[in-house]
């Protein structure tokens, strides 16, 4: 059985391209242009509704697309904090050698990047509450891995996907399904099982909405594993909501008095930015999955923005656009100064964030760890004010 997803092969190759480029190249060759040497900005120019700023996500993967190829890349380190008209990434080199490579290069940092933003967002939102991404069932399969790989560098805590311990080293989290209850047969014998057959470090978190209401099962879960229980995760559908934060508070409250309030409560289900600023207070963490995985689009572009003609750079781009690569200093509190890249300026206390990556197709700096990224990103957060 074949899977319609574009090999790694085909990607490299240049095939997963847009026709337009292609014809674009035998144009050129055919004027004698192919050779035209160039610097293409990858920037963006509108940010989602609402959207001060966008974390830089998937750098590394579009190095790897670029490398062996007679290029020079400058970027911002992945997991930088940006705002509009800012550049990320430019490259430097003949047209040919980038050409085709734009469809792709721009479908992995846009797709990295907004699904990071999403997840930074929603930490921001979350404060200290742990965040586990559930996301993998919103899209394809093939795409697993990106998705989990740039929800942890937006600040999640702990992601489902189980082959991303093979790709990334992340050992994945989760809880149970409602699957499990039912073909058990009843949530008592389904806990039970859980808690005899599944390895004693993986918390005992239980869901608690499956057959029964929130309150009973709960109580029942608690009863039953009593110290050993972590928490009760509460997933209940839309239809038989009501008022959420009334049913959390009532399931904590009696959880209490009961005697167990030990007991952590964590909530998924459709859980978007609003759902956690109004709930945070009451809960100890939230499973969060189509939100992330299918967030509003960080619309990054890619534009000619210097040409090399008779011996000079050339500054020339389309109309809408700034001419030049450009470079970003940030200061301190993140206030950020856009100026050419050739410009020798000082702002005091400030650094430029573009750096070379790439030289004729080789990466020349070391590439930081996944935990590195995250942890970065986490930084420039606690920069900001949290999400009213």
């Amino acid at each position: 059985m074949r899977t319609f997803a574009a090999q790694e092969r085909d990607i490299v190759e240049g095939k997963v391209t847009d026709v337009y480029f292609e014809r674009t190249m035998r144009v050129l060759k055919a004027m004698g242009l192919a050779n035209l040497r160039v610097k293409m900005e990858v920037h963006s120019y509108g940010l989602p509704h609402g959207y001060q700023w966008a974390v830089f996500a998937g750098l590394e993967e579009a190095l790897r697309l670029l490398e062996g190829r007679q290029l020079d890349v400058y970027a911002m380190p992945e997991g930088t904090l940006f705002r509009e008209v800012e550049p990320v990434m430019i490259i430097e080199g003949p047209y040919e050698e980038m050409a085709i490579y734009e469809t792709a290069l721009l479908g992995v940092l846009r797709h990295s990047s907004s699904i990071a933003t999403k997840a930074a967002r929603i930490r921001l939102a979350a404060t200290n509450k742990t965040l586990f991404f559930f996301g993998l069932r919103s899209a394809h399969p093939a795409l697993a891995p990106v998705l989990d790989r740039a929800a942890y560098v937006g600040g999640v805590d702990s992601v489902s996907g189980v082959v991303s311990r093979d790709y990334f080293g992340l050992e994945p989290s989760g809880t149970m399904p409602h699957a499990l209850v039912l073909a058990v047969g009843d949530n008592e014998s389904a806990w039970k099982a859980f808690d005899e057959f599944v390895e004693p470090q993986v918390p005992r978190i239980m869901l608690v909405d499956t057959l029964e209401d929130e309150r009973t099962e709960a109580l029942k879960a608690a009863r039953l594993l009593g110290k050993k229980l972590t928490g009760v995760r509460l997933d209940t559908p839309g239809s038989r909501r009501g008022n959420f934060r009334r049913i959390i508070e009532e399931v904590r409250w009696n959880l209490r008095i009961n005697g167990h309030g030990h007991v952590k409560i964590f909530v998924s289900g459709g859980i978007d930015e609003e759902d956690i600023l109004q709930l945070r207070d009451v809960v100890d963490g939230f499973g969060v999955g189509t939100s992330i995985a299918f967030p509003p689009s960080v619309d990054l572009s890619m534009d000619i923005v210097e040409k090399y003609v008779n011996g000079q750079w050339v500054k020339f781009t389309k109309r809408g656009k700034w001419p030049g690569a450009k470079q970003v200093y940030r200061c301190q509190g993140m206030q950020d100064h856009i100026t050419l890249m050739e410009e020798k300026v000082e702002f005091q206390g400030c650094r430029p964030l573009l750096r070379q990556y790439m030289s004729a197709g080789k990466i020349i700096q070391s590439l930081p760890s996944l935990k590195e990224i995250r942890d970065y990103v986490i930084s420039q957060l606690s920069q900001l004010e949290l999400i009213k």
